[in-house]
């Protein structure tokens, strides 16, 4: 991986993300994704992540989320999911609709961004390490041989959010660092004295799928 220095630049959300509303906006944004494929996952990227390399072939739905969420008391910034409406048949085609409005597809995951977050108090690097926290959960389901999963009918990855196990927040630490100075990773951190490449970031405590994680 190559170590990330300079500035890194990202999208930033549209004007019509930050209108206040009280139950959205929600804005799909290509733009966004464009750049995780270009930035992140292509080996040319100036954060290529070889963790993320399996998403080269992943459909990856982003949204800005113009109002706030929180979870357990906590302020909610990013979280991702596999679009799943367990409804009736009705709200089922009218959910599925959207997200067809908004993609042209059903995406194999979806992103969910806080606008104000990212506009207002994210740095560059802190947005990196909340995309890149989001990636780390969509990952490809595994076999029980520990091998890849596919499915079998039409050949095509068998996709599943994942929870932060050991390997994964080797990920997270080695690039942006160990987060919060008194919580579990920042403790294993320090057993092994680990350094960040990118910067230090604290992204789980305010992840939606972690937090959700917890609580099931």
């Amino acid at each position: 991986m190559k170590k990330s220095k300079a500035k890194i630049t990202r999208p930033m959300p549209p004007q019509e993300a930050l209108e206040f509303a009280e139950y959205g906006p929600m804005v799909p944004d290509t733009a966004v994704v464009d750049w995780i494929q270009r930035e992140i996952v292509s080996e040319n990227g100036s954060l290529h992540n070889p963790d993320h390399a399996h998403l080269e072939n992943a459909t990856i739905g982003v949204l800005w989320a113009g109002s706030g969420n929180e979870s357990k008391g906590r302020r909610v910034i990013g979280m991702a999911e596999i679009p799943r409406f367990m409804c009736n048949r009705w709200h089922k085609v009218r959910q599925e609709q959207q997200i067809n409005d908004w993609f042209g597809c059903m995406p194999d995951f979806l992103i969910t961004l806080d606008a104000h977050y990212c506009a207002e108090a994210a740095d560059d690097r802190s947005f990196a390490a909340l995309v890149e926290h989001e990636l780390y959960h969509c990952g490809q389901a595994m076999d029980e041989f520990g091998s890849p999963k596919f499915n079998q009918e039409t050949g095509l990855p068998t996709w599943t959010i994942r929870g932060h196990d050991v390997e994964e927040f080797v990920g997270v630490v080695r690039r942006y660092g160990v987060g919060h100075p008194e919580g579990n990773l920042a403790q294993l951190v320090a057993a092994g004295n680990a350094q960040p490449e990118v910067a230090n970031a604290d992204i789980s405590r305010a992840c939606g799928t972690c937090l959700r994680a917890v609580s099931s």
